[in-house]
């Protein structure tokens, strides 16, 4: 992933806000573990709250057919067309970060074991290197396993659309939401 940080914010955790904040992820941010944790929290929010959501954006659409405001489809269909979206979102900037993340504790690694190889003359320097190595691989081991973590949520996020979108696929001309239905799709 480049070295660009993603932003995070109101959207990023699909909660309404009435003071939308936005935050830069830093290596520091990957750094730290439970804030690192907190995030994937907030970030997790949409997909720990499938069904509500879902319940809550059929409603939505059913108050605009109500009204005349109804789009291509029936309510159930553009409710379905609409969280999937949202769910795509979600999932690629949590992947985003999760990338990011790794790359920042890889290379802090990388920079520690050439530092130890470099270190030859001072015992304590070496010892105080070895721990800060030691201390990363458990942050490499934690960030990595964000990703299976990922592949659990998503699959049970999957299971819960699918249990009210049964018929639902993204259309074929939409790129990025084909690439993660398959995706998903080929996890199950």
């Amino acid at each position: 992933m480049p070295s660009k940080q993603p932003e995070l914010g109101s959207l990023a955790i699909q909660a309404p806000s009435l003071t939308p904040q936005t935050v830069h992820v830093t290596p520091s941010t990957c750094h730290d573990l439970s804030v690192f944790k907190d995030l994937m929290k907030e970030y997790r929010k949409l997909d720990d709250s499938i069904t509500m959501r879902f319940n809550r954006t059929t409603a939505q659409f059913r108050d605009r057919d109500r009204l005349g405001l109804g789009g291509k489809g029936s309510v159930q269909d553009q409710a379905c067309a609409h969280l999937w979206k949202e769910l795509v979102e979600n999932w690629k900037r949590r992947t985003d970060i999760i990338e990011y993340c790794v790359g920042v504790v890889d290379r802090s690694m990388d920079e520690e074991r050439k530092s130890l190889e470099t270190q030859q003359s001072d015992p304590a320097e070496k010892r105080r290197i070895q721990g800060l190595l030691y201390a990363d691989e458990v942050k490499r081991n934690m960030v990595h396993n964000e990703l299976t973590v990922e592949q659990i949520v998503r699959h049970r996020t999957l299971d819960a659309f699918r249990s009210r979108c049964k018929y639902f696929e993204p259309p074929r001309s939409d790129v990025e939401a084909r690439k993660w239905w398959d995706a998903a799709q080929s996890s199950r």
